[in-house]
C-alpha cells in the first residue's frame, strides 16, 4: 500500500538551507535590549532567507519552564532547558536567536559544551548596558518593584549577574541603536561563516 501526502503550497517557504544552523546566545541584565536586538537580528536573517528562531526568555518561563523558580539551581535548569532545545534547533539548521539572561557562567559555559560535543556552532554575546541604563529603561517594571520591595532575586541588583569573560562578541547597547547593535551581530555570524 502506499501513501501519498499533499501539502498545500503555501505551507513550504523559500528559505536558504545551504547555511548551517547556530545557537546566538544574547545575555544581560533585564532590559538590556536583548530581546529587541534578537527580533531585529531575525527580521534581517528571515530577510537573507534564513529559517530563525527567537527563544524569549519570557516566552520560556510562561511555558517550557513554568514550573521552575529563581533559585540558582532552578535558573541553572532553565539555561539548560532553553540550552537544549536552541541546540537541537541549530544542529537542523536553524539559527536559534536566545535572549535570556542566564546569570550564572557555569550554566552558560554548560550550554556551550552541550553545542561543542555535537559540533554545533555556540555564539555567546553579552549586551553590556549598565545597570544605570536597564533600571532607568525598566521595560518591565521590575527594577521600581525591587526598589519598593514587592520583588527579590531580582538579577544584577539583588541576585547575582556573572557578566561573560571572554564572549564572542560584546556590545555596548545604550550607546547606539538597535539595527546597529543587530547588525554587529550579523558581522560576527559572517565572521564565523554563519550568515
Amino acid at each position: 500500500m502506499t501513501t501519498s501526502h499533499s501539502f498545500p503550497s503555501h505551507s513550504f517557504h523559500p528559505f536558504c538551507t545551504c547555511w548551517p544552523g547556530a545557537t546566538v546566545w544574547l545575555t544581560g541584565l533585564p532590559s538590556a535590549g536583548k530581546t529587541t536586538i534578537a527580533r531585529a537580528l531575525a527580521a534581517r536573517l528571515r530577510g537573507d532567507g534564513r529559517r530563525v528562531e527567537v527563544l524569549d526568555g519570557d516566552e520560556n518561563r510562561a511555558v517550557l519552564t513554568a514550573d521552575l523558580g529563581f533559585s540558582r539551581e532552578d535558573r541553572y535548569t532553565n539555561v539548560q532547558r532553553v540550552g537544549l532545545l536552541a541546540e537541537v534547533l541549530a544542529r537542523n539548521g536553524i539559527v536559534a536567536l536566545v535572549p535570556v539572561i542566564a546569570p550564572y557562567a557555569d550554566s552558560r559555559q554548560a550550554v556551550r559544551k552541550r553545542h561543542e560535543s555535537s559540533g554545533t556552532a555556540y555564539l555567546e554575546v553579552h549586551v553590556a548596558t549598565p545597570l544605570e541604563v536597564c533600571a532607568a529603561r525598566d521595560v518591565k517594571g521590575l527594577y521600581a518593584r525591587q526598589a519598593a520591595g514587592t520583588l527579590t532575586g531580582l538579577t544584577g541588583v539583588d541576585d547575582p549577574y556573572e557578566a561573560p569573560a571572554d564572549p564572542d562578541l560584546r556590545i555596548s547597547a545604550h550607546e547606539q541603536g538597535v539595527e546597529e547593535s543587530a547588525h554587529a551581530v550579523f558581522r560576527l555570524l559572517q565572521a564565523k561563516e554563519l550568515a
